[in-house]
């Protein structure tokens, strides 16, 4: 039976099926820190969430920017790990149009004090099916960046 290697655009395409992730980043104690939030994802595979600047996940991020996502959760699953940053004045209305695009009430908490912005941008990648005849694939940063589909 031939295998199916998953190619860059089939990965953007489960990304997008999704809407919910868990977040995972380094407490200051050196262990895990999770929530659940809402991201949004661009053509470049960058996944965009918002949350308060002043939250304890935001210092644990701009600490140590290392961060940890899983998506999906019955029978197949992304796991993404990557660098975590703040888009500049440059790229920000970019990505917050891909996250606004996913969940357009993020207009509402755009009004709150001290809103911000994350970029997660993956380093590895590796999605599990789980069904029967399912496959497990790891992606590298080349494979991410689209320099091998």
């Amino acid at each position: 039976m031939p295998v199916h290697i998953m190619r860059r655009s089939e990965l953007l395409s489960f990304l997008r099926a999704h809407k919910l992730c868990v977040e995972s980043s380094i407490a200051p104690d050196g262990g895990p820190q999770a929530a659940v939030v809402g991201y949004g994802v661009s053509d470049e595979l960058e996944l965009v969430f918002d949350t308060l600047g002043t939250s304890r996940k935001m210092a644990n991020l701009r600490r140590d920017p290392r961060i940890a996502v899983v998506v999906g959760w019955e029978d197949q699953t992304l796991q993404v790990e990557g660098l975590a940053d703040e888009p500049g004045p440059d790229e920000l209305p970019r990505l917050k149009a891909v996250y606004l695009a996913a969940f357009p009430d993020g207009v509402e908490r755009e009004r709150w004090p001290h809103i911000t912005y994350v970029r997660v941008r993956p380093r590895w990648a590796r999605y599990s099916d789980f069904r029967p005849g399912g496959q497990v694939v790891e992606f590298d940063q080349a494979a991410l960046r689209g320099e091998r589909d």
